[in-house]
């Protein structure tokens, strides 16, 4: 059984919904503005994660054009807890004209494992060949630290700024990352577990990439989009080629928004992935062959939803 991360999937519609409110509001106060919001999430896969998010707003370099009025520095801490982690998050962006946005964040956790309806699920530990040739995990609750920070840019467009309306807000919006992770029980050479998320993780540097095109109402149900996401290892590893450690791992989303009350926001997210077609899929992963002639298949992933309440 996998524990899948919702760090990708809640971060992202929590700063793409910020985005798209920020810019219908009116022009931003001259002070500083707090938010808290409590976040719950849950899916078809077994997995859950509670987040506590206290957010600040400053307003910087604003103007009195609609490219500038917005301008400002959101900064988000977050501090999360699963059945098999405990994490704290810090992350920056700064928005200096209304079509693009800079950020930049840190993380570090722990974790530990358990067993769930007969199968092992891992907050962390050490995936090592076992001498029957396939992989096992070896870890003990809270045996390392995860750490990781990133840097990235986004740009941004929605039609209802520069076409005035409210049924034009057509929207798109690209985000480009480029991240380094690592964990402190691990060597540079070996593989490691973080949340299930992969079992494939190693010290060092990855990119992450996004692009949604959506529509927002003003409606119950206020947005909808379609989006697509790219993650690429870019570590060193000798012979990564071989089982596909180079190529680009894609999930495609349908995204949809409700405004249930003005303190109560829900997401729900539909999603499938590419998965790596392997000659033998039980050996360990740095001894698969990819499937030559057919190396990727399209497969469902999950459905998830997001309840965000606003405390203050």
């Amino acid at each position: 059984m996998k524990y899948a991360r919702f760090r990708n999937a809640g971060a992202l519609f929590a700063g793409l919904m910020g985005w798209l409110f920020a810019v219908h509001q009116a022009p931003a106060e001259s002070g500083v503005r707090s938010e808290t919001s409590l976040s719950v999430a849950v899916s078809t896969r077994p997995e859950a994660k509670l987040s506590l998010t206290q957010s600040f707003i400053i307003p910087f370099l604003t103007g009195e054009s609609v490219l500038t009025q917005d301008n400002r520095i959101k900064t988000d801490i977050t501090a999360e807890i699963s059945p098999i982690s405990v994490n704290l998050l810090v992350n920056a962006a700064w928005t200096p004209i209304a079509f693009f946005e800079l950020s930049a964040g840190a993380l570090m956790g722990s974790g530990w494992n358990i067993n769930l309806l007969g199968g092992d699920i891992y907050g962390i530990g050490i995936h090592r060949r076992a001498p029957d040739g396939k992989g096992e995990i070896q870890g003990s609750p809270f045996e390392g630290l995860f750490w990781g920070v990133k840097a990235g840019a986004a740009l941004q467009f929605d039609l209802g700024a520069v076409i005035p309306g409210a049924w034009n807000h057509l929207v798109a919006r690209t985000y480009h990352e480029l991240n380094a992770k690592g964990f402190s029980a691990a060597s540079d050479r070996e593989t490691w577990v973080f949340e299930n998320e992969t079992f494939e993780n190693r010290d060092g540097l990855s990119y992450y990439g996004n692009f949604l095109i959506g529509y927002r109402m003003p409606l119950f149900f206020n947005f909808a989009a379609l989006m697509a996401e790219l993650y690429l290892y870019c570590y060193d590893t000798p012979g990564r080629s071989a089982w596909g450690d180079d190529i680009p791992r894609w999930t495609f989303s349908l995204l949809g928004n409700f405004e249930v009350t003005p303190w109560l926001g829900a997401a729900l997210i539909v999603q499938c992935r590419t998965m790596r077609n392997y000659q033998d899929e039980t050996l360990f992963y740095q001894d698969r062959v990819l499937d030559k002639e057919n190396p990727l298949r399209l497969e469902f992933y999950r459905v998830a939803v997001i309840l965000t309440f606003r405390l203050r």
